[in-house]
């Protein structure tokens, strides 16, 4: 409504605004989600927080250990190398003062494992019961993870008017920045949300590591060709988006097209 605040800004003056622009026959309003949704998306959102927990605990025992010319390779799983060292008593290269509060640390992200691992549980319980969940999934480069997140988040996906501005909404379009006729496309736009737009993306960078494969699809390896791979995963994630709001929309299941010889 900032649009219509008209000069300063006092309480008449922004119920005035709101009313404006309530009335104005281009407002979009957002369409109220069911309970079964919003308990989805508390999932989601658990399970994230679960991770980005996760992820400071596991640097920290990195950085702490790294203090005593411990290291490990990157990636999650390799934490685990770190947390042996930790629990095992007869290992004198960490001092024992230190060992006690990184066996804390270390317990903690095991915990956190666990606990992300049950979250996960129940977000693949509701996918199997949501219809619209296990359709999207049959979508390459969407699991069940995905798949729940957009039919947890897009409640009436009949309001877009195609995939394009569906994809749009999602920030996974070019930003515009257009003058005299003369047209000045960007990287993406980033708006819209973000969440969805990260899963996509990851889900595209998962499909194109299986995209070498003999039935994979001829205008995603005509695509790896000629661009780099980050821009390829944003474009992949252009289309999936596209074929998930044509999948929502319609009674139509995704089929696959097959590379013709």
């Amino acid at each position: 409504m900032k649009a219509y605040l008209k000069r300063n800004k006092n309480d008449a003056a922004d119920a005035e605004a709101i009313c404006e622009a309530v009335r104005r026959p281009s407002m979009r309003f957002v369409p109220v989600k069911t309970k079964e949704q919003q308990s989805a998306l508390v999932m989601h959102r658990g399970r994230q927080l679960l991770i980005r927990q996760r992820t400071m605990l596991a640097n920290a025992l990195r950085g702490h250990l790294a203090e005593f010319g411990l290291i490990a390779a990157q990636g999650l799983h390799n934490v685990a190398g770190l947390i042996a060292i930790v629990r095992n008593d007869e290992d004198g290269r960490v001092p024992d003062m230190a060992r006690r509060v990184l066996r804390v640390i270390a317990d903690a992200i095991v915990k956190l494992d666990a606990q992300i691992s049950g979250v996960e549980a129940q977000i693949l319980a509701w996918h199997r019961s949501n219809p619209m969940s296990q359709r999207l999934a049959a979508i390459p480069g969407i699991g069940p993870i995905i798949a729940t997140a957009i039919a947890a988040t897009v409640a009436e996906p009949g309001e877009f008017h195609g995939g394009r501005e569906f994809a749009a909404w999602l920030g996974l379009v070019p930003r515009q920045n257009s003058t005299g006729g003369k047209t000045r496309l960007g990287g993406i736009s980033k708006r819209g949300d973000s969440y969805l737009r990260r899963l996509l993306v990851n889900g595209a960078h998962a499909a194109l590591l299986r995209s070498k494969a003999a039935k994979a699809d001829p205008w995603l390896i005509a695509l790896r060709g000629r661009r780099p791979r980050l821009v390829a995963a944003v474009a992949l994630a252009n289309k999936t988006a596209r074929i998930a709001w044509a999948i929502m929309t319609k009674p139509d299941s995704y089929r696959f097209a097959a590379a013709t010889a």
